[in-house]
């Protein structure tokens, strides 16, 4: 089939000189050969059936993640966010860091769950070779970067992260070093390097600069376990937590970047989305404080309720100690409820429904048989915390389809357990298509329903005072998003056009 730009041109071309045709045909090639899509198209490479992949296959994915919660100026800085929560095409968000000199590109994951930016190495033993995610993993090489250099047990970032666990000192060779186990037994190690990270900075205006601030991240040398698969491998792991040895902490520290970030993980149409060292500004926000002196982002849950009714959950159970807590981690793929929550949560749901839909348990998991609109049918629930701030799940946000029988879709609960254990974890299932807003300057974080395909505004609020930024989030690697530089093309065409009418 003929498309119809090309018969567009075949018209221009009869009332335009050849010249302007020229120009518009290099213009239209740019855009195209520019690398700039309107949605990034991931598939995952896993060897799937069909639609039909286990809960419990995905509960296994998020042990993985778990490990992530570790056993033991100015201007807004803007990344590129890749990925999507949907666990049968990617299961998590991914952005794309330039790091050395010359700078490199590394895929890492975003994970608040954890504090390290680290990447492999090129000397890595274990560190997966290729990804399912389709895209071009690479090595870190210190001794290819100009700027690159270790870093010594007597720094001072190496003994501030021995005091959060996430450093340590064996003696041998004065290199400043970690280790990283995970609860399933996979792992990492290496030693720290610190170089040179460019990011993009979005000025007042909406222009953008390039600029780079020196980090200490991990060089991993050493990939155990689940670490080592390449179904959705990428370079490493950026961590967003708020210790000292943090990415977003090292920036504050150097007037950089304020503290605070927030992220936007669009979760329909290809995923994608929005991560800013910043404060995104909207009207609806609200805000619940950080539950204080703990390693993660612990959030003070008072109360759980389905279809407007509070369940009848004794609040111990969401208090925070060193066994239990709510927490707020990207890393994870679904959401985890308390152990003593999860069946007065399920129940209510199911009693809601049961009158409309067929309720069914499949490998252990509550699913229902659907023939018509989840929204319809499922309650909003409430997850309450303290200040009075609720996030508001709609059924999508709770529920996971798994597959169709006879006609009827089926979809289950994506809430689960950790069987014995009073942890409530909140993945990317509920944080996605919200604005989430982690304040560590005042140690509180804030959400809203939002469309993360939309720009935003941002504030940074550094030494010199509050600023205000427009279409944060939306900018492509060089500064110009795709609509501007579609709408910077439409213009330029009209005046050509205008001009070969002036001046035939």
């Amino acid at each position: 089939m003929v498309s119809r730009s090309f018969c567009k041109r075949r018209e221009m071309a009869a009332v335009l000189p050849a010249w302007i045709m020229v120009t518009i045909l290099v213009l239209e090639a740019s855009l195209v050969m520019g690398g700039f899509q309107a949605s990034l198209k991931l598939e995952r490479r896993i060897p799937l059936v069909s639609h039909e992949v286990e809960l419990g296959r995905l509960r296994e994915f998020d042990r993985l993640r778990h490990g992530r919660l570790l056993q033991s100026s100015g201007g807004v800085v803007d990344f590129p966010v890749r990925g999507t929560y949907d666990p049968f095409l990617v299961g998590l968000y991914y952005t794309k860091l330039q790091i050395g000199s010359p700078p490199k590109e590394y895929y890492v994951q975003i994970d608040t769950g954890s504090d390290v930016l680290w990447i492999g190495c090129n000397s890595c033993n274990g560190c997966p070779e290729s990804s399912g995610l389709q895209i071009e993993l690479n090595l870190y090489d210190p001794g290819s970067s100009s700027t690159s250099s270790l870093v010594s047990c007597s720094d001072q970032r190496c003994n501030a992260g021995v005091q959060s666990s996430d450093s340590g000192c064996s003696g041998q060779g004065n290199q400043c070093s970690y280790t990283f186990q995970y609860g399933d037994g996979s792992g990492t190690s290496g030693y720290y390097v610190a170089d040179l990270l460019l990011f993009s900075t979005i000025l007042e205006g909406s222009m953008t600069a390039n600029s780079t601030a020196p980090i200490m991240f991990g060089c991993s040398v050493l990939q155990t376990g689940d670490l080592t698969k390449s179904d959705r491998a990428v370079d490493g792991i950026f961590g967003f937590g708020q210790q000292s040895l943090s990415v977003i902490s090292q920036l504050s520290s150097q007037g950089i970047a304020p503290r605070v970030f927030s992220h936007c993980l669009r979760g329909k149409n290809g995923g994608g989305g929005i991560l800013v060292f910043g404060e995104i500004l909207e009207p609806n926000m609200v805000y619940t404080p950080l539950v204080p002196s703990q390693p993660h982002y612990n959030l003070d849950l008072r109360s759980i309720s389905v279809g407007g009714q509070v369940l009848s959950i004794d609040p111990s159970v969401f208090s925070t100690s060193s066994s239990q807590g709510t927490i707020v981690d990207s890393g994870t793929t679904l959401a985890y409820l308390a152990d003593e929550a999860y069946d007065a949560f399920v129940d209510a749901i199911t009693k809601t429904v049961s009158q409309t839909v067929r309720p069914v348990l499949s490998k252990g998991n509550q699913c229902y048989l659907i023939t018509s609109s989840v929204t319809d049918i499922f309650p909003q629930v409430s997850l309450n915390f303290a200040g009075g701030a609720s996030l508001i799940l709609n059924p999508p946000d709770y529920l996971v389809q798994q597959n169709s029988i006879g006609g009827a879709a089926v979809w289950c609960i994506g809430f689960q357990k950790i069987q014995g254990q009073g942890i409530t974890i909140l993945g990317d299932l509920v944080l996605k298509d919200k604005i989430i807003v982690y304040d560590l300057a005042n140690q509180r974080i804030g959400w809203t329903d939002y469309d993360c395909s939309m720009s935003v505004n941002v504030s940074a609020n550094l030494n010199s005072g509050r600023t205000e930024f427009v279409n944060a989030g939306q900018m492509s690697n060089d500064g110009s998003s795709p609509d501007q530089l579609q709408s910077i093309i439409a213009s330029l065409l009209n005046m050509i056009m205008l001009a070969a009418l002036l001046f035939p």
